[in-house]
Order: structure tokens, then C-alpha cells, then sequence
């Protein structure tokens, strides 16, 4: 009996101290997140695009060699990735949400998975980007949405909404195919409505006062 408890203290203490370090790591991933994501806040001033995604990408650089620093950390106990997903999952959400607004900001596209997982250094294999941790992150990008569409009509720019409604329809769409269990990812994903619903009702109101580009106010009627 003895021999059995001593093997399991053995153990619990490996995996603690393994956490530890993991839980190390992802402090400095949240510290970096958090710098950019102040720095994607700039979005919101009249600021060059490129100033403010130069300072988030320097960043995201930093978070790069993080998850590298997690996946070395993760070898020593191979098989072992979900038995400590949760240590840094909401984290990674954090850092896709990001991460996608920042690509529709340069492309006006859709992040995709493997280029989220190759924005993080990431692989396909024993440490790569866990799918509902992706979808997740996409759903929190677009609460990024309605407020800057809103600051970018108030600048001037009465076809942003329209390019936003497009996206968000189209992702919103994408995500109906998938069939979601009532968990926090159904629930994050039933929020994106709203998002979608904000976006709308500004570029109706710009369409209606015939703002919209190449669009008079007898055709907005």
C-alpha cells in the first residue's frame, strides 16, 4: 500500500511542477496579448493601419517564441496535451481573436486555421491549435467589429460597414453549418448574432441616408 501511495506522490508532484512551468509561460503569453491588444486599440484613432499593426506584430512575434517555449515544455510529457489544455486554452482564444482581426484589418478575409497555427509556430501534430479553441477566438473577434465600424463611418469611411456586414454574414453563415453542443462555444457563437446586428443597423442607417459609395439617396429608398 505503501509503495502504491509513494508512486502516486511521485507523480502528482511531477505534474505540479510541470504545471507550474506551463502556467509561467502563459502568464508572459497574456502579458504579451495584452500589449497588443492595446496596441490594435490605436484602430480606433485616426492612426496609420500600418503604425498600429506594426506595434501588435512585434508582439505577436514575442507570443511566437512563447508557444515554442510550450510546446518544448509539452515533450516531456508526450500524449499528455489535453490533460493541460486548460491551462492555457483561454489564452490561446485570446490571442486568435486577435490575431484574426488583425488579418481582416490587412485582407479583409478570414483568418484560417493552419495560418493561425503558422502565425504561432505551431503544428498539426503532438502541440497544434486546438479547433474550438480557433472557432472560439473567431467568435470573440467579432465584438471587435461594431464599435469599429461605427468610429470608421464617424471618420468618414461610409463603406467599411458594408465590407464588415459582408464578412460577418459570411462567417455567421459558416459557423451555422457546424453542429455546436450547447456548451461556452454555442454561447460565444450565439453572441456573434448581435455583433452582426449592430454592424447592420449602421450600414442601414448610412445606406438610408445615402451615404453609401456610388449610392444615391432615391436608390437607398
Amino acid at each position: 500500500m505503501d509503495a502504491q501511495f509513494e508512486s502516486f506522490r511521485a507523480q502528482l508532484d511531477e505534474s505540479s511542477t510541470l504545471r507550474d512551468r506551463i502556467r509561467a509561460v502563459v502568464s508572459e503569453v497574456e502579458s504579451a496579448s495584452r500589449v497588443a491588444s492595446a496596441a490594435l486599440l490605436l484602430v480606433h484613432q485616426p492612426v496609420p493601419l500600418a503604425d498600429v499593426l506594426g506595434k501588435a506584430k512585434a508582439q505577436v512575434e514575442v507570443i511566437k517564441g512563447l508557444y515554442s517555449r510550450l510546446a518544448e515544455i509539452l515533450k516531456e510529457c508526450p500524449g499528455q496535451y489535453y490533460r493541460y489544455h486548460g491551462d492555457w486554452r483561454s489564452e490561446t482564444q485570446a490571442v486568435v481573436s486577435m490575431l484574426a482581426f488583425m488579418h481582416w484589418l490587412e485582407t479583409g478575409g478570414l483568418l484560417m486555421h493552419a495560418e493561425a497555427q503558422e502565425k504561432l509556430g505551431l503544428s498539426s501534430g503532438e502541440f497544434g491549435l486546438d479547433v474550438e479553441d480557433y472557432l472560439t477566438g473567431l467568435c470573440f473577434m467579432s465584438n471587435d467589429f461594431p464599435r469599429y465600424v461605427v468610429n470608421r463611418v464617424t471618420a468618414g469611411d461610409y463603406d467599411c460597414p458594408r465590407k464588415v456586414l459582408s464578412f460577418l454574414t459570411d462567417l455567421h453563415a459558416s459557423f451555422r453549418m457546424l453542429n455546436l453542443r450547447n456548451d461556452f462555444l454555442r454561447k460565444k457563437f450565439d453572441g456573434m448574432k448581435y455583433d452582426l446586428r449592430r454592424v447592420e443597423e449602421v450600414y442601414y442607417d448610412v445606406k438610408i441616408r445615402g451615404l453609401v459609395p456610388g449610392e444615391s439617396k432615391q436608390e437607398a429608398a
